[in-house]
């Protein structure tokens, strides 16, 4: 058995952005003018925390900034890094439908409806 530990003040590279979830950030933002995407966690439902996820023109105070391969910058707020380090978000098509997918490996539960979780 091995222990896998987390250093809270690294960070680099806290969240994994496929191709298709960055080609999918790229249109969204260049159709509306934003500057990036800002990534975070509220605390929400019956189970503790949802993700939020804003189309934003500028950080916010204390955000790291990550710039993708296709130029698309994501900030991700300083404060939720140990929750979503590791964390992968990917855009896929499920039959004739395409979605955002957020596979966070620090989720311990979701409620039914899938609108929150704990860590």
């Amino acid at each position: 058995m091995t222990v896998k530990t987390f250093d809270s003040t690294d960070t680099s590279n806290p969240v994994r952005v496929t191709p298709a979830a960055a080609e999918h950030f790229r249109k969204q933002l260049a159709a509306r003018g934003f500057a990036g995407i800002r990534f975070s966690l509220s605390k929400s439902g019956c189970t503790g925390y949802k993700y939020v996820i804003d189309e934003v023109r500028e950080p916010e105070q204390g955000d790291i900034a990550t710039t993708l391969d296709n130029g698309v910058v994501l900030y991700i707020s300083a404060a939720d890094i140990p929750a979503l380090r590791g964390m992968e978000l990917d855009y896929v098509l499920e039959g004739v439908n395409r979605k955002l997918v957020i596979n966070n490996p620090n989720t311990r539960e979701a409620c039914g409806c899938g609108e929150s979780f704990s860590f």
